[in-house]
């Protein structure tokens, strides 16, 4: 009997594949038998990624692309075609957010917050994703299959709590408000993924979208860290690895009757 959880042979495309959960969702796409096709918008170093893959070299490829460049994703996904056929599987992880350790500007009151930080989050994280359903998507749907994987956020469903970063005001004594733009950019995703899950069906392109809580990182402030703890259920942070699952899951036969659904995957945080 064949495992409907297997991505055995399967192409997938992750978007920013290099970053800190894209690296986890290329590696265990890889280890589970994929071959796994990284889209990074920065240019790479073959020697440091094959350090970072070691031993999954030859199931890793990593093709310059920004997902904001139509004609940069379209260039990489020809490449891709020819290298190893149309995707199964497309995980659009790419996405930037101003940290709570950011700058005051990057996450000034909404009615003094600057343009350009808006546009810069939303042109990566909703158009950006959009983009690339739109070129990789297209293939998927003229085989006739396939499975598109979008990176939520719990604040795509929930409004930032500001009192998560109210330590920052206390602290440096000035005005810290977590910003719209990225919220924005996540809950657009919810009915981007509906729209797309509903546009594709006929061609049997199953769209879903993942929801993720925290995870655990030494980039943000002990202060945030707790704070953020209080207030899931779990009682901590997801681990690095902890996404890996559900990502596999949605991008396997065992998720085949899913499609349009929003997986929220968070500690309990969007329970309470």
């Amino acid at each position: 009997m064949n495992d409907p959880f297997s991505v055995e042979g399967r192409v997938a495309v992750v978007t920013g594949g290099l970053g800190q959960l894209g690296t986890q969702f290329s590696r265990s796409l890889a280890e589970a038998g994929a071959k796994v096709a990284i889209f990074s918008r920065r240019p790479f170093d073959k020697a440091k990624v094959a350090e970072k893959f070691t031993g999954l070299e030859e199931r890793i490829r990593v093709y310059e692309a920004n997902v904001t460049d139509k004609a940069a994703l379209d260039t990489a996904t020809e490449t891709l075609v020819a290298d190893w056929g149309v995707p199964h599987i497309l995980v659009n992880n790419a996405g930037i957010d101003s940290k709570p350790d950011g700058s005051a500007e990057q996450n000034a009151p909404f009615e003094v917050y600057p343009q350009k930080y808006w546009d810069e989050i939303i042109n990566t994280n909703l158009t950006g994703v959009m983009l690339t359903s739109q070129v990789v998507g297209s293939r998927m749907a003229a085989e006739r299959r396939g499975s598109i994987i979008n990176v939520g956020s719990i604040y795509g469903i929930v409004s930032p709590n500001q009192a998560l970063y109210a330590y920052r005001e206390k602290r440096d004594g000035v005005p810290f408000i977590k910003a719209i733009s990225y919220a924005a950019s996540k809950s657009g995703l919810v009915n981007l993924t509906r729209y797309l899950a509903t546009y594709w069906a006929p061609k049997k392109v199953r769209v879903n979208l993942i929801s993720f809580g925290g995870v655990k990182t030494a980039t943000f402030d002990k202060e945030f860290i707790d704070a953020f703890i209080e207030r899931v259920p779990m009682g901590r942070q997801a681990e690095i690895d902890e996404y890996n699952g559900v990502v596999r899951f949605l991008a396997s036969d065992a998720s085949s009757y899913m499609t349009g659904s929003n997986v929220v995957v968070d500690g309990g945080f969007t329970a309470w």
